[in-house]
């Protein structure tokens, strides 16, 4: 690989993505965006090992959640650098059996689904004419009041007190407190006992903020009314991808309006409430 030109400012900020994101993936080695970081972080440096490690890093993780196809792709881009890599040839003819064995599987069950057809495109027209209908605003209540209400971690009235309804027609003065920070400072329950499920929960990996670089610059390249009403803190770009702070990591609302001011793919974080708001006041002073 050819040697890369890079600032020492850059170089610093590539080796803290790096510590920052193996430990990340050691807690949660199937994460497969955090994987991909690491891998472009790692090719920025030029440290091609680390490179080729990390790809087929990526590869298994896609097949552990079954994602064949994906796993191949990224092998196939290992194997373009290291034709005779043992491990990948050896990964890949383990895949092509794999796919063999759910094809003979699928054949027998292809009849049964023909006779199914029917009653499939007539479900899907009926979904698309219901998806036509004006839906509410999708800010992850729903989903929020499931993981803590119905998994009986605090009752419905302590979720009715500390869930703030959002107006969308003012522009907020300051960064909205998150739910799970006011369910802390109600003492209802932790905020770092609110992460760990919500971790686990939405599979969003945790990043501690407090030991993160953040590009405030990029930050404030986004609406200020956005990221203070949904407390999201766009902390920095790796390639292009925009890595994206959040405390709500079911916020589809967050996820369209964000989408809409920037062309990067957005990946998301859960960060503690306290460091997305000194991030976010500290950008939108």
């Amino acid at each position: 690989m050819a040697t890369l030109t890079i600032h020492p400012g850059e170089e610093a900020q590539l080796q803290q993505t790096i510590e920052m994101f193996e430990v990340i993936v050691q807690s949660q080695p199937h994460d497969c965006q955090s994987l991909e970081i690491l891998k472009e972080a790692y090719s920025k440096l030029g440290r091609e090992p680390e490179v080729i490690n990390t790809s087929k890093r990526i590869a298994e993780a896609y097949l552990q959640q079954g994602q064949l196809s994906s796993a191949i792709m990224e092998y196939e881009t290992i194997l373009q650098r290291r034709p005779d890599d043992a491990d990948v040839q050896a990964a890949l003819s383990k895949i092509e059996e794999r796919a063999n064995n759910v094809a003979v599987q699928s054949a027998g069950a292809e009849s049964a689904g023909l006779a199914m057809a029917t009653d499939t495109k007539m479900f899907q027209k009926k979904a698309k004419s219901s998806a036509a209908a004006p839906s509410e605003l999708d800010d992850g209540r729903k989903a929020m009041h499931k993981v803590f209400v119905e998994s009986k971690l605090i009752t419905a009235g302590d979720f009715d007190l500390c869930w703030r309804k959002p107006d969308l027609t003012v522009a907020p003065p300051d960064v909205v407190e998150p739910f799970i920070q006011t369910l802390s400072d109600k003492s209802i329950f932790h905020v770092e006992k609110s992460l760990r499920v919500l971790s686990d929960k939405s599979r969003t990996a945790y990043l501690p903020l407090d030991r993160y670089d953040v590009d405030i610059d990029l930050t404030r390249g986004f609406p200020a009314d956005v990221c203070r009403r949904w407390c999201v803190l766009p902390f920095d770009r790796m390639s292009k991808a925009i890595l994206v702070a959040t405390a709500n990591p079911f916020n589809q609302q967050v996820v369209k309006e964000l989408s809409e001011a920037t062309t990067h793919r957005l990946l998301w974080y859960l960060a503690t409430p306290s460091e997305l708001i000194l991030n976010l006041r500290k950008a939108f002073r």
